[in-house]
């Protein structure tokens, strides 16, 4: 049973609801609130000095907003968790940060039960995007609506490139070099596929792969 008490950073420009949101996520013991900051650029130098487990952060921001944040997050800290809580469900903004790798995504009047089992999914190695945000995001990006969602989660671009790349039968190193990225990360990558296709190993992903005409 995991037992680690996720550390959890709220970044939002919005004083009251950065208040709120922290007040009310401090109430429960197994969730610590490690900060809470304004924008991409302060957790930019907090994780210069610290580290943390998962970032709840909302799209518009001044200076870096949170496309750019879950972008860089992603990019330097892929360990690190991000899920967005925002008003926009505009599905350009919404397939935009889903494909740069985003954990999660919920609007704003989401309740608290809701919130707190996107949190609790995403600890346990899952990503979680509310019905409303996986309607938008399959309409839009694969241009019809939704049969099973569960069945077809939103993959990120780099998931569905070392998708292809293991189909292709690479090997983790072969991927690594290939992407410019580390083995470490592309056993990440592999990891959270798995988990969010509920597969058990690489034939079933090149399985899928295949029936879902990714490869």
């Amino acid at each position: 049973m995991n037992t680690h008490i996720p550390q959890v950073l709220i970044v939002d420009d919005h004083h009251m609801f950065l208040e709120g949101l922290s007040a009310l996520l401090s109430q429960e013991q197994n969730i610590e609130i490690k900060a809470t900051l304004k924008n991409g650029k302060e957790v930019i130098e907090f994780l210069k000095k610290d580290t943390i487990d998962l970032i709840l952060m909302d799209i518009s921001m001044p200076e870096m907003d949170g496309i750019e944040l879950n972008k860089y997050i992603k990019t330097n800290h892929p360990d690190i968790k991000t899920m967005v809580l925002s008003t926009h469900s505009d599905p350009k903004i919404i397939n935009k940060i889903i494909l740069d790798g985003a954990n999660g995504y919920l609007l704003k009047n989401a309740d608290k039960s809701e919130l707190l089992e996107a949190i609790d999914t995403l600890q346990k190695g899952e990503n979680y995007f509310s019905d409303e945000v996986k309607q938008k995001y399959t309409e839009s990006f694969f241009g019809r609506k939704p049969g099973n969602q569960d069945k077809n989660p939103p993959l990120s671009r780099r998931e569905i490139e070392i998708l292809k790349l293991i189909v292709a039968q690479d090997t983790t190193q072969e991927i690594a070099e290939k992407l410019f990225i580390s083995q470490h990360t592309v056993n990440s990558h592999r990891k959270n596929l798995l988990s969010k296709l509920g597969l058990k190993n690489t034939a079933g992903l090149v399985k899928y792969a295949l029936e879902e005409g990714i490869a």
